[in-house]
């Protein structure tokens, strides 16, 4: 990364992270950080779904993941005592290795075909949800404790929420910062030998076959980390809520974080963040027109796509050096 992307980096921490906070405590409206906070983890989840769109593949199952991981958080912590913090990796490994299994045999399809199979994931989950003893079937997982402190060797390195004056800015650090990480990763991914391959699966599958490249085990990968990072994100929302259901995360979802990576951009590591964030607000500010709430909604969705198929990003004002993974 060059000196100008390392700038860019750090005005965007400092305007997240002081500046921000600085004026929702200015403006009193406390409820803004809940907001940011669930736009920032669910740009966490989409960023997932981008990786998949990135080996030409449609992702329309990663509500499944989040909902999948937010359950594997509430159960470790309220039925096993486990740290709130520990539970974020455990819960993205968990969904990491189904989807291990359930994509071995869907990522042969193609297109459409492997899209519609993975529409019908999230119903699953839930339908699972519902079914099993061991997550509370409809009634949910309830009650679920703000997140413990979490501490190495006697030094406190996370404080525990339930002390804190205002859980809420605690809440929207840990998100954000999370969602650097995760961007910070993505773009590590993408800039590495591993992303180059996974590029070339997007543009001739068969051509990089013909030159050795193990096509099968890249796709597996990338369909991991993407519900790795699903599965970190559900945990998450988990912590928020203090509750979970069956129908927290739908189908709906799945089709919005596939959204959130149109609208910003298929070609740009930050596409699903920006994304979220106009899809977010976006359908807020038209919460006023009533009823004609979902045509304009909808209206608007298919003229930014029909006019910047590219994403938001590909304008001239954020790209002056054409396309491409930024």
């Amino acid at each position: 990364m060059n000196t100008k992307k390392w700038l860019l980096t750090l005005v965007f921490l400092l305007i997240v992270l002081v500046g921000v906070p600085w004026a929702i405590n200015a403006s009193g409206r406390w409820d803004f950080y809940y907001t940011l906070t669930s736009v920032a983890l669910l740009s966490i989840a989409s960023a997932g779904v981008w990786l998949t769109f990135y080996i030409g593949r449609i992702n329309i199952g990663q509500g499944a993941y989040t909902l999948i991981g937010g359950y594997a958080s509430a159960i470790l912590v309220t039925q096993l005592g486990v740290n709130f913090w520990l539970t974020l990796p455990l819960a993205g490994l968990a969904c990491a290795i189904i989807s291990v299994f359930i994509g071995l045999p869907i990522l042969r399809l193609r297109g459409v075909y492997f899209a519609m199979v993975t529409l019908v994931l999230t119903e699953v989950a839930r339908l699972t949800a519902l079914a099993l003893p061991i997550t509370n079937g409809a009634k949910g997982i309830v009650s679920i404790p703000l997140p413990a402190e979490l501490s190495l060797f006697g030094l406190t390195i996370i404080p525990d929420f339930a002390t804190l004056e205002n859980p809420k800015l605690a809440f929207y650090i840990a998100a954000v910062i999370m969602m650097v990480l995760c961007y910070a990763a993505l773009y590590r991914i993408v800039n590495s030998r591993l992303g180059h391959l996974c590029r070339s699966l997007q543009q001739n599958e068969e051509l990089s076959a013909s030159i050795g490249v193990n096509t099968a085990y890249l796709r597996v990968i990338a369909y991991s980390i993407s519900s790795f990072m699903g599965g970190v994100a559900g945990a998450s929302f988990v912590s928020i809520s203090q509750s979970i259901y069956p129908s927290t995360f739908q189908v709906v979802d799945s089709v919005n974080f596939m959204l959130n990576c149109f609208l910003g951009g298929l070609g740009y590591v930050l596409g699903p963040m920006l994304g979220t964030l106009m899809l977010y607000f976006g359908w807020d500010l038209l919460f006023t027109m009533g009823k004609y709430q979902l045509l304009i909604y909808s209206s608007l969705i298919i003229l930014l796509i029909v006019l910047l198929p590219n994403g938001i990003l590909s304008l001239p004002l954020f790209n002056k050096r054409g396309g491409g993974p930024k």
